[in-house]
């Protein structure tokens, strides 16, 4: 034990049987008597690589060297579950995954535990990018997968939010703590295993640490196709983000999931939009289908008297007057004569979800006065991103969005607007959300590009509305 804490090494082998010996054999001295245990998970290899690694262990009598092999090959991925799942079975503290095939130096593990004993981070990475040892090139990565390495790389820092200098070497430490907290049971058993492991520590905020590495190409065998990987890659980043922005829940991401409408603060979304319309002193508002208040939160509550009615009450109903629980499938239980004059009535991304829509359209028309205005906002079915999924036939449902699941309507501008007024209602005002690019590209609301991409593409969509349009929202007012 170093600082009474457990070390342990995970090699993972699979036909390294040329490798795996040089491996073991430069792992130093010192280390050797730092660590507590090095386990070999030989995945199944066709050729010797369990038979070697066992004389390895008992010509070099070497009582911390464990070797196991998959009865099944688990694939890279699924051999690492296997792996931390037995280190932390053992109540070991740190975990260092190590290559059977060399091309990693062994030389650097306590490069790779110490930060983590020393409590500076929660995970290690080695990076071939950083200058220290001649960088990547120089070691010998070939050019292309050098250019790969660092677009991909670039790309995810972006998306993510991080500040990595390589998302893609496979040498790594973690505290099995941290890994405790992941679930890795959804992750896939390939070879982007490494990439949603850090997407899911990332998610937790845990503390990541780079240190520089060598690099080194020889004649290993690579089981790795380029071009497959860097899609998945692609893919698995691209479905995390799709899962906590709430478009559509992927598998692997399915713990980061939440039912609840998250609120947009950002220029020219409903939220902001509909906020400049009822900004004011005093004025009476009656949000239908309020949801967790997310207008309320955004809106100067202090300065409006703010009803809220739903089905559920939210956690935080201080941001109301006064909050009436009801199924929305039901005549409202509002009357006229019993209440106040309304100045607002809000019907905000709720109609789509309701099969007796008509039914709230009447009660609002009932409850309303000539001067109560009804803002109502709902997705537009005829957004060119369903437009061009259906030019290529696709057609899928989503936990929130356009396609959200638990539509049961779908709009578009004159469909809507016809259906309005048949109710007797007349139009005042129509305003249109923009594509959600903050949520798209993740980026902060002070970005200047992204700022002058909204504003470029507030006057596209106000041009064209019905093609660009996100959500449709129209001020309306009772014939």
């Amino acid at each position: 034990m170093l600082h009474k804490k457990k070390i342990g090494v995970l090699v993972v082998a699979y036909n390294a049987l040329s490798h795996l010996v040089s491996v073991l054999d430069r792992i130093p001295a010192q280390t050797w008597e730092r660590i507590d245990e090095v386990a070999v998970f030989d995945d199944a290899s066709k050729d010797a690589t369990y038979e070697l690694a066992k004389g390895y262990k008992i010509v070099n009598n070497l009582e911390k060297l464990k070797i196991y092999r998959n009865e099944h090959n688990l694939g890279y991925g699924g051999n690492q579950k296997k792996g931390f799942a037995y280190f932390a079975e053992k109540g070991f503290d740190v975990v260092v995954l190590l290559h059977g095939d060399g091309q990693y130096a062994p030389e650097m593990l306590a490069d790779m535990y110490t930060p983590i004993i020393d409590n500076q981070a929660d995970i290690v990475l080695g990076s071939r990018m950083m200058d220290e040892y001649g960088g990547a090139l120089r070691g010998g990565m070939p050019f292309y997968k050098y250019i790969g390495n660092r677009i991909l790389s670039v790309w995810e820092n972006k998306i993510l939010n991080m500040n990595l200098t390589e998302f893609h070497s496979g040498y790594r430490a973690y505290s099995i703590s941290a890994l405790q907290q992941v679930n890795l049971a959804n992750c896939t058993d390939d070879f982007h295993f490494d990439t949603e492991i850090i997407i899911k520590l990332n998610h937790f905020n845990f503390r990541f640490l780079e240190v520089p590495i060598p690099t080194y190409y020889g004649d290993e065998i690579c089981h790795v196709n380029g071009l497959t990987y860097a899609y998945d890659v692609y893919q698995t980043v691209k479905s995390y983000k799709d899962t906590v922005s709430g478009y559509r829940t992927d598998h692997t991401y399915q713990e980061f999931h939440t039912e609840d409408y998250p609120l947009k603060p950002y220029e020219y979304s409903s939220h902001t939009l509909v906020n400049n319309i009822i900004r004011g002193v005093d004025k009476q508002i009656l949000d239908i289908g309020c949801g967790p208040g997310a207008v309320e939160a955004l809106a100067d509550a202090e300065r409006n008297i703010f009803i809220g009615l739903d089905k559920v009450a939210p956690p935080d109903k201080d941001r109301f007057r006064q909050f009436i629980v009801h199924d929305l499938e039901k005549t409202l239980p509002l009357r006229p004569s019993q209440n106040k004059v309304f100045d607002y009535i809000l019907l905000l991304d709720i109609l789509e979800h309701l099969i007796n829509s008509d039914q709230i359209l009447r009660d609002v028309h009932n409850l309303a006065t000539p001067e109560t205005k009804i803002i109502i906002s709902v997705p537009n079915v005829a957004n060119i991103y369903v437009r061009l999924s259906l030019l290529f036939g696709q057609f899928e449902y989503a936990n929130r969005g356009i396609l959200d699941k638990t539509h049961v309507r779908f709009f578009t501008k004159a469909s809507l607007k016809r259906w309005i007024t048949n109710h007797g209602f007349e139009i005042e005002q129509e305003l249109y959300s923009i594509i959600p690019l903050n949520e798209i590209i993740k980026q902060r609301e002070s970005n200047i590009i992204l700022k002058l991409a909204n504003h470029l593409l507030y006057g596209l969509t106000n041009l064209f509305s019905g093609l660009l349009g996100y959500q449709l929202i129209l001020v309306v007012r009772k014939k």
